[in-house]
């Protein structure tokens, strides 16, 4: 998960780093400021997950990148 001002990137990959699956908040439909949001980032880590899930992932390991203040609002539970 990259996490900046304008825009969160969710990208599932196998291990070798190979890309399986991946969405954007702005591929979820938000535009403008509204993609920075928590909501959005959810939104979008909800797309890839099923579209992992399709691709037969059972198992993830989570690394989140990005400015300490655009991370914080998108690992709240």
């Amino acid at each position: 998960m990259h996490a900046s001002f304008n825009n969160t990137i969710v990208t599932i990959t196998d291990r070798q780093g190979n890309a399986l699956a991946w969405s954007t908040s702005g591929a979820s439909g938000f535009k403008g400021s509204r993609k920075s949001t928590p909501f959005a980032a959810q939104v979008a880590a909800e797309t890839v997950g099923k579209s992992a899930v399709e691709c037969g992932v059972k198992n993830l390991e989570v690394r989140i990148k990005g400015p300490a203040l655009a991370v914080s609002p998108q690992c709240a539970p």
